[in-house]
């Protein structure tokens, strides 16, 4: 019998191997719920928030969850629930340097990966990875409201300024 939850092992795999931190939030946050809002959970939940804010181009989000989950988990041991949290802090701490002191719009994205200690959560999470299909992450924004609106009709008519044969064959539809 594991001493893992199956969704922190789903949150393990969402994490590394498919990289949709969405997905992460959403296993996880189960979980915390479950384990009386434990701290380490939301911590790890956290940064998977803060990744999913950056990498959606939302920084003021990305850069406030990535210091909350340091602050969280702060106090934590550098292994703990079989995964070197200490690694995985200080790659969110280089993170938020970088988010401090850049500018933004110069920034490239980069995803993290959580290093895994116990040799039996690589086997659960091997095992589990077979079954779990994996997710494509997907840039999730807003669809509907005047901005989006604007944004599809301009990118529409880019797409019709540049394959006029296409346009046509729309408006023949």
């Amino acid at each position: 019998m594991s001493s893992y939850e199956p969704l922190y092992i789903d949150y393990l795999i969402y994490f590394n191997r498919d990289q949709d931190y969405f997905e992460c939030h959403e296993v996880l946050e189960e979980l915390w719920l479950e384990c009386d809002r434990d701290p380490l959970y939301k911590g790890l939940l956290q940064i998977a928030v803060g990744l999913y804010h950056y990498r959606n181009g939302n920084y003021r989000g990305g850069l406030m969850m990535l210091q909350s989950s340091l602050d969280l988990l702060a106090s934590f041991p550098d292994v703990i629930l079989g995964i070197r949290l200490g690694e995985l802090r200080e790659d969110v701490r280089e993170l938020v340097r970088e988010l401090q002191q850049n500018e933004w719009s110069l920034l490239e994205y980069r995803d993290l990966s959580i290093a895994i200690e116990d040799s039996a959560l690589t086997q659960l999470v091997q095992n589990r990875s077979l079954e779990l299909k994996p997710n494509v992450p997907q840039r999730r924004s807003p669809t509907r409201g005047r901005i989006y609106e604007e944004k599809m009709k301009a990118l529409q008519q880019a797409a019709s300024v540049n394959d006029p044969e296409n346009t046509n064959k729309h408006a023949n539809n």
